[in-house]
């Protein structure tokens, strides 16, 4: 039996296929697409990503159920929240301006199998949440009918009584997407401009809002008499900016762009630096104005903006600012019909998805086969399935991502950059080395000898300049023996540690006391342990080197940074409901499943032929003794000293 278990080096081999990496091209400008778009257009498309009908409905539902007028410290700490994610993207963006997003970023840092769950997982949200806004779009134009269309689908067509499937044929919803991808397919500048439409009437409806709002405010209605500013006190705040962080997932679109932006290493950080900046203040000053005209416990979630223009005697102001609500839902669903296709691209150009999505029409520049199959796919969802019941599931995808692109920051900023081999001379020969200062001048020194270059240092360590992913000099001493390893091979263990401690600590935060029913004292044990652990992996990576580079956009106060988007992501996932864990469990496997019967096979990275390496030695000799007896002791007895060294020694690759 023993003969059909796979050895050891098979699994090994199995498991670097899943977590091989990208390649990335030399030349990150080359792109089949069209680079026609400015810091302005993705900044627009950033805004019409999030700045959704969640500005006219979700502000009022909130104040109202959750938080009260303190709303608009749920907006603030839920704008914090979601840049501590934008900035990781902004600074891969830059780095990396390849479209695919979240998928592109896991893939070039983390591993292969990953980045397809990842760009699997955003493939469905992207699809459930066009559909659910198409179907919101037109559940709102049809409200302002008196429901007429709903009532003539009804009669016509008929009703449906079937578990998944919506009450009667959203004819009106599917009708607007298969619009919006007509356009789309046109190219990037096409849609670019008519976001510019929407995104301008929708933001001179805001700014309408704005200044009536203020014009109307009565400060009483923040005062005790009308419940006080924060009802239901810091649980409900905390409430609030659960619910009010998913109104700031749309800037990874720009991301998304990135291979068609003009300049990406400074476009993508200005456009999600000013496009959330502008979400969060047009959310915040909203839910002023809204919870300063009317009291809070008065609004109608459904419609609060116009219920409150109606109240205050403003009845026509209700019709701007459904049509703002219509123009912002349009953005958004461009928005989604935008990033979809092109994240379907980068998985298909690189060989983990279908090769027939990775066709770009010589014409537009736009991938349009995934244009036209997903929009139609995501027409059909909104025609005929009840999307109530998946609508969260859009959130654990996007946290998923969230969580995955912070990791991958970690990684990739303490990975040893790769540096192009510089050529040989003209004359064939090797270059000469410069000249270095002797031993006494603290400078390395190199040596022409076993057939290679053979490098004597002679520095003192706490003055060497280190690698990216090597223990910093200074806790040398104290971890010593975290030298031997390879540099970025503890950071990637240390990654792993972090986030399986968030994973624990924010299940006891979360579970501990209400399905556990954890004891007071093994509840803050556990509390303890985990945080420790959180904390001690935090320093251990901060303890070795990284990359500093003034050429692209990076986060700051990495790893701490990302480390907090890590454990805020992972304890708002584990806030979502079971139903949506299993859901996304069932999504998982086929992913699953169609990676490992296509995807492993047909990627480029298991193409790609392997270049034959020259096996060579490498000696580095610290002052305190001759050359010779350095060599002779690491020498195999049976070579003399100048000879070629054996390269299968352990002792001599030392």
């Amino acid at each position: 039996m023993a003969r059909w278990l796979p050895r050891s080096t098979d699994l090994t081999r199995f498991c670097q296929k899943l977590n091989r990496v990208k390649t990335l091209e030399d030349d990150m400008m080359e792109t089949s697409f069209n680079r026609c778009l400015s810091t302005i257009d993705l900044t627009l498309l950033g805004i019409g990503g999030m700045v959704g009908s969640g500005l006219y409905v979700l502000t009022g539902t909130v104040a109202k159920e959750i938080a009260g007028p303190a709303v608009i410290v749920s907006f603030i700490i839920a704008g914090f929240a979601s840049l501590l994610a934008a900035l990781c993207y902004a600074e891969f963006g830059a780095r990396v301006p390849k479209t695919g997003s979240a998928y592109m970023f896991t893939y070039v840092s983390v591993g292969e199998i990953w980045a397809f769950l990842i760009g699997w997982n955003v493939l469905l949200e992207y699809m459930i949440g066009g559909a659910a806004v198409a179907r919101a779009w037109s559940g709102y134009l049809d409200s302002i009918f008196n429901h007429k269309i709903k009532n003539f689908t009804e009669t016509h067509v008929g009703a449906w009584h079937v578990p998944f499937l919506a009450h009667y044929p959203d004819f009106l919803a599917a009708a607007i997407l298969l619009v919006a991808t007509a356009f789309i397919s046109f190219g990037a500048k096409v849609s670019s401009w008519l976001n510019h439409v929407f995104s301008a009437i929708s933001m001179g409806v805001i700014l309408f809002i704005l200044v009536m709002g203020f014009v109307l405010a009565q400060p009483k209605n923040w005062s005790t008499q009308e419940g006080g500013f924060a009802p239901y006190g810091l649980s409900g705040i905390m409430a609030g900016t659960a619910t009010c962080f998913y109104a700031f997932v749309g800037f990874d679109v720009i991301a998304a762009s990135s291979e068609e932006a003009r300049n990406p290493q400074r476009a993508v950080p200005r456009a999600i630096a000013f496009s959330l900046g502008l979400a969060t203040g047009a959310y915040i000053l909203v839910s002023v104005v809204l919870t300063l005209m009317v009291p809070w416990h008065t609004l109608d979630p459904d419609s609060a903006l116009a219920d409150a223009f109606y109240r205050r005697g403003y009845a026509w102001a209700g019709f701007l600012v459904a049509a703002g609500s219509i123009c912002a839902m349009n953005t958004v669903l461009l928005s989604n019909l935008f990033s979809l296709p092109r994240i379907v691209y980068a998985m298909a150009e690189d060989g983990l998805f279908f090769q027939v999505f990775s066709q770009v029409h010589p014409r537009t520049q736009v991938p349009v086969v995934g244009i036209v199959v997903f929009g139609l796919l995501m027409a059909l969802l909104a025609l005929v399935f009840d999307l109530e019941a998946l609508v969260q599931f859009l959130s654990i995808g996007t946290l998923l991502a969230y969580t995955f692109v912070a990791a991958s920051i970690i990684v990739l900023r303490f990975q040893q950059q790769k540096e192009n081999v510089p050529a040989p001379a003209a004359s064939g020969g090797q270059p000469n080395p410069e000249p270095h200062e002797g031993p006494s001048g603290g400078e390395l020194k190199e040596y022409e000898s076993f057939s290679d270059k053979l490098q004597l240092v002679d520095r003192d360590k706490s003055k060497e300049q280190r690698e990216p992913g090597q223990l910093k000099a200074a806790f040398e001493p104290y971890l010593e023996f975290l030298s031997d390893f390879y540099p970025g091979e503890v950071v990637t263990v240390a990654v792993v540690t972090l986030m399986v401690s968030a994973i624990c600590l924010c299940s006891i935060l979360v579970f501990g006391n209400t399905h556990l029913h954890l004891p007071t004292w093994s509840y803050s044990l556990l509390l303890i342990l985990f945080s420790l652990g959180f904390l001690l992996s935090l320093l251990l990576i901060w303890a070795h080197e990284q990359q500093h580079s003034t050429q692209t956009f990076q986060i700051p106060l990495v790893p701490l940074s990302p480390a907090l988007s890590i454990i805020l992501n992972i304890y708002l996932m584990l806030k979502l409901s079971y139903m949506t864990w299993l859901r996304f469990a069932v999504w998982l496997l086929l992913g699953l499943l169609v990676y490992f019967c296509y995807g492993i096979w047909h990627s480029k990275e298991n193409l790609r032929e392997p270049r034959p390496q020259r096996v060579s030695a490498r000696y580095v000799v610290f002052p305190g003794g001759s050359l010779e007896e350095r060599v002779q002791a690491v020498q195999p007895s049976s070579q003399p000293a100048t000879g070629l060294p054996d390269t299968d020694s352990d002792d001599c690759k030392r």
